[in-house]
């Protein structure tokens, strides 16, 4: 921000500061009305040059960016695609898509979404859009779902190159309500053994788990993993409501407060068949907010293991508050507590960035600090931020991570992962011993992946070690298996040399 917006910072900042104050106490509310309303009339009535579009925007900012790392300011252009992630669903044609070679390329048709349903497949190119073409012209992600996704009920045309089909097909595809599912799969790891693993807490995650659980009760399941690593939070109420369904009727899950709000306390009133499942929740730095509430409350009342690494320590609550132009302000009023009494919230540190890379350069110890709690059964837990796991995984420091998120953020994984997939589709037939045919492809896979790789940085895999290699062929066949036969065969895949399934399966067996 330049020199010459300081009044204006100072006069916005009062004016935001007393607007968070109003929300908070009526007591001066006419007052502070007019004293924003004169402040905003002499800015714009006097202000010696043009004012920037977006500077209240930076002004907001700039004042929440001082109270805490999660109140946040979410402007009218975000709001709508941050609404549609927490609602967990949107308007469009329903499909996963990548830009390979400035192509628009379908990962997989969403279930049950309209694009699935008349028949587009994984590998097709979408090469025309309403009369538009959309391939070669250096279209970003943006400009793909500006284009597909639309009000429910509107049509789109679409014209797809298809591998081995000379014309191209047409689509007319009517746009419909596309889910966003916050459980990524749930499935046996053996007779007894359930895994459902959730990767956010939207408003449908409980329907979502809820119907992954009895279907694998259904199928024999005494024994559940919860996967939560990488697992942000979101929706208090999500999380409570699995919870509910775990523990004990009259259990405490989780209690909150704040200065300006009473504690209040939030208990399981449910009995459900899943109280008599042995549980184990799988967390890591990544787990955060409502995956640590979860995590917290399993261990506080000895419900179950927790296995992993530190979480996050995110125990905030912030409340949406509404603006009148469409955007919004989540400010935080209260915090989050375990059963044992608890603070999730770790330190705040000295700025926002060292507060989010803390979890990537932390030395993870088991005793945080001296702070001792006691669960339900009165076994020793430790504060200090985020849920110290009762077993510990540690991390992998013989992996080159540097490598291995090289080839990630290229994208050069993704890229040879669908264009292997496309070319052997038609060779790759569903059966009981796919995953195993994928293992025993891998070295043969990977060395067409050397070469695809030789070809843009000849010097990129010279130093990989075999580790690295190993881990490297892991995800590309897994991804292979997601591309062709979906999401259940990645993770059948993916979880054979997981340190955390094994020890998890190690301990309820």
């Amino acid at each position: 921000m330049q020199n010459k917006y300081n009044p204006i910072i100072f006069a916005c900042l009062i004016a935001v500061g007393i607007f968070i104050g109003q929300k908070i106490s009526n007591k001066d509310q006419v007052r502070i009305n007019d004293k924003i309303n004169s402040i905003i009339q002499l800015i714009n009535s006097h202000y010696v040059d043009t004012l920037n579009n977006n500077f209240e925007e930076e002004i907001i900012n700039s004042i929440i960016k001082d109270l805490d790392p999660h109140t946040s300011y979410i402007s009218k252009k975000s709001y709508k695609s941050v609404e549609e992630s927490m609602q967990g669903g949107f308007s469009g044609i329903g499909i996963e898509f990548n830009i390979i070679n400035d192509t628009i390329v379908v990962v997989s048709p969403i279930n049950g979404g309209p694009s699935q349903k008349l028949g587009v497949q994984s590998g097709d190119r979408i090469v025309m859009v309403d009369s538009t073409n959309v391939s070669s012209i250096g279209i970003e992600n943006n400009g793909v779902i500006k284009k597909l996704r639309g009000k429910k009920g509107t049509t789109v045309s679409v014209l797809i190159k298809r591998r081995g089909l000379s014309e191209l097909i047409k689509f007319n595809i009517t746009r419909n309500t596309i889910p966003l599912n916050s459980v990524d799969v749930a499935m046996m790891l053996n007779s007894d053994v359930g895994l459902i693993k959730i990767n956010r807490f939207s408003a449908k995650t409980t329907n979502e788990f809820n119907k992954a659980a009895y279907k694998l009760l259904e199928s024999g399941m005494k024994k559940l993993i919860i996967d939560l690593r990488d697992n942000p939070g979101g929706y208090l109420s999500a999380a409570v409501n699995i919870c509910d369904n775990i523990l004990q009727e009259g259990e405490l899950i989780v209690f909150t407060k704040g200065r300006m709000r009473e504690k209040s306390e939030i208990f399981s009133n449910s009995t459900t068949e899943l109280e008599k499942t042995e549980i184990i929740i799988l967390i890591n730095e990544g787990s955060a907010s409502a995956s640590e509430i979860i995590a917290g409350a399993i261990q506080d009342n000895d419900r179950g293991l927790i296995i992993g690494r530190r979480s996050f320590g995110k125990g905030l609550v912030q409340e949406e508050i509404k603006l009148n132009d469409g955007s919004a302000i989540r400010l935080t009023t209260q915090r989050y507590y375990t059963p044992s009494g608890r603070s999730i919230q770790k330190e705040y540190g000295n700025s926002n960035e060292e507060y989010f890379l803390e979890q990537y350069i932390r030395e993870d110890t088991l005793y945080l600090d001296s702070v001792k709690y006691q669960t339900k059964k009165g076994r020793l837990v430790y504060g200090g931020g985020g849920i110290t796991p009762d077993i510990r995984i540690e991390r992998d420091t013989n992996l080159n991570f540097l490598l291995i998120n090289q080839l990630i953020i290229k994208g050069w994984i993704r890229d040879f992962s669908m264009q292997y997939s496309d070319k052997n589709r038609n060779n790759l037939f569903k059966t009981e011993d796919s995953e195993e045919y994928l293992i025993r492809m891998e070295e043969i896979i990977y060395n067409r992946f050397t070469n695809f790789v030789n070809k843009k940085d000849k010097d990129l895999l010279k130093d990989a070690e075999v580790n690295e290699e190993d881990y490297i062929k892991r995800l590309i066949i897994s991804n292979i298996a997601r591309n062709i036969w979906g999401n259940e065969d990645y993770y059948k895949i993916k979880i054979k040399d997981d340190q955390f399934i094994t020890k998890a399966l190690s301990n309820l067996n």
